[in-house]
């Protein structure tokens, strides 16, 4: 019993920590669950399910307000869908058991830690419309959606070994070669694309490797739902710049611990 309050707890701290500041699903989550004692394999197979059901309303929030662009969600997906199944299957087929392939989950989980962190940190400093590097780059169409599909399949990978990255590294880049769309659309789009991704790759955690806890999925969304929604009723009141910068430099931390 008291286990299971503090997995409650644990979930409202991660909630409360979305609701603030729009981050802090998987990055959060999953080396919190592995500080906790969990398996590094059951905490990412766990979190991709909860971060795909926490997501969800967010998908359906941003459809009503027509700021998803859907035909860069499936020209995402189209690349990281594939990816997913290929990396659970390869996990799967070339190692017998969850140990063999621990190294290979932990290092992707600490490089996509720094790089989310990096993100987070200097997001502000990505290109818009009017900068220099954005006129001197200046993509063509064509070139785009085949940085999307490639910058999807890439995601397809390391979302499914580290259960990180969907959200705050698809969004970067949906920056820097869309800097004219509007943030809303931005954030509509990545969140409607990191949904399917998480899913879709949390089930192959489930049915291909055995790696997901379903007790401990329900507890942490039991904390978490109603904490993300209070979360994002006080995100108004509090300096957002400044609660990325912290939890930007929380995970810049743990990303280079699990790296060296």
């Amino acid at each position: 019993m008291i286990e299971l309050l503090l997995y409650i707890a644990s979930g409202a701290f991660v909630g409360l920590a979305i609701g603030l500041t729009g981050v802090g699903g998987g990055s959060l989550m999953t080396p919190m669950l592995m500080m906790m004692g969990y398996p590094y394999n059951v905490a990412i197979g766990t979190d991709l399910l909860y971060a795909s059901i926490t997501k969800s309303y967010g998908v359906v929030v941003h459809t009503k307000q027509k700021t998803v662009n859907w035909r860069l969600v499936i020209l995402l997906a189209s690349g990281s869908i594939p990816a997913s199944l290929l990396t659970a299957i390869f996990l799967k087929d070339f190692f017998a058991h969850a140990g063999e392939y621990e190294s290979i989950m932990t290092t992707s989980l600490g490089i996509m830690l720094v790089l989310t962190a990096l993100v987070m940190l200097l997001r502000r400093y990505l290109p818009d419309q009017d900068s220099k590097h954005w006129k001197r780059f200046h993509p063509s169409s064509r070139s785009r959606e085949i940085i999307i599909f490639v910058g999807g399949f890439l995601l397809g990978i390391f979302v499914t070994l580290s259960s990180v990255g969907a959200g705050a590294l698809c969004a970067a880049l949906l920056i820097i070669l869309y800097p004219t769309m509007a943030t809303s659309r931005i954030v509509g789009t990545d969140i409607a694309h990191a949904v399917p991704l998480t899913f879709v790759a949390g089930l192959g955690h489930w049915l291909l490797l055995g790696n997901v806890d379903f007790l401990l999925l329900g507890a942490l969304l039991i904390g978490s739902l109603p904490a993300i929604r209070i979360g994002s009723r006080l995100s108004t009141n509090i300096p957002n710049e400044l609660l990325h910068k912290i939890l930007g430099f929380l995970l810049l931390g743990v990303g280079f611990k699990l790296v060296f």
